[in-house]
């Protein structure tokens, strides 16, 4: 299996060229075989690259932008989609190939079944535990009338006990209530400033992700139009 990555050889945008790279480096560093398909110079590669793609993965305006990764005739994702699973050390299984073994994507693979196999023994070696530690009751071999003396014996004496427990609880109640009014007020003091603090740097965050993505989208507007104007040349 040849793993197919459709990129543009002459794109003018500095992002695409940076995604592209860094597809092909990873690919080259994973030793993986792969053929580069130039979809600038080449109106088929352009063709089969938009045909293929998934209506879904593609955008509003139903152009896929490179860098597009296939595995023979199937899809495997766009750069936002790779880059997730390199994050996820989970490269091998985003392009369909089997991990090579001793890699960190092959012991994770074989880590669950460990665990699972693992967990089955411990079980098994619970229940067995279990029917040993399994033992008749002294009143079932005495009889129950000793049994029984002990159970009342033991009644008087819990009974004693609560009633100096509940005095003791009321005193500590008490108390509690004064100590926890107290740190409900200056907890309340803090959790407000914290969470005004908290939306803040939130708000700030979003701003600047949306300029990202804005700025993103003006270059791959750009990029579009000069392909369309190439294919029309």
């Amino acid at each position: 299996m040849v793993i197919k990555v459709f990129l543009a050889s002459a794109s003018g945008s500095t992002a695409i060229k940076k995604k592209q790279q860094d597809v092909v480096g990873f690919l080259e560093a994973l030793k993986v075989d792969y053929a580069q398909l130039d979809i600038a110079c080449n109106e088929d590669n352009r063709m089969w690259m938009r045909e293929n793609v998934p209506e879904e993965k593609k955008p509003a305006n139903g152009i896929p932008l490179p860098p597009q990764i296939f595995n023979e005739e199937d899809y495997c994702g766009d750069y936002e989609t790779f880059f997730d699973a390199k994050e996820d050390n989970a490269v091998y299984s985003f392009l369909g190939l089997p991990p090579p073994p001793g890699s960190k994507e092959a012991g994770q693979a074989e880590t669950p079944l460990a665990v699972e196999n693992g967990t089955r023994g411990d079980e098994a070696n619970a229940e067995e535990n279990l029917d040993e530690s399994i033992e008749v009751p002294v009143e079932e071999r005495n009889g129950n009338a000793h049994g029984e003396e002990e159970e009342q014996v033991a009644d008087g004496e819990e009974e004693r006990g609560e009633g100096d427990e509940e005095e003791v609880a009321d005193g500590e109640t008490a108390e509690d209530g004064v100590t926890q009014g107290d740190e409900e007020e200056d907890t309340d003091g803090i959790t407000e400033e914290t969470q005004a603090q908290a939306e803040d740097v939130e708000e700030e965050e979003e701003e600047e992700e949306e300029q990202e993505e804005e700025d993103l989208q003006s270059e791959e507007e750009e990029e579009l139009r000069q392909l369309e104007e190439e294919e029309t040349e």
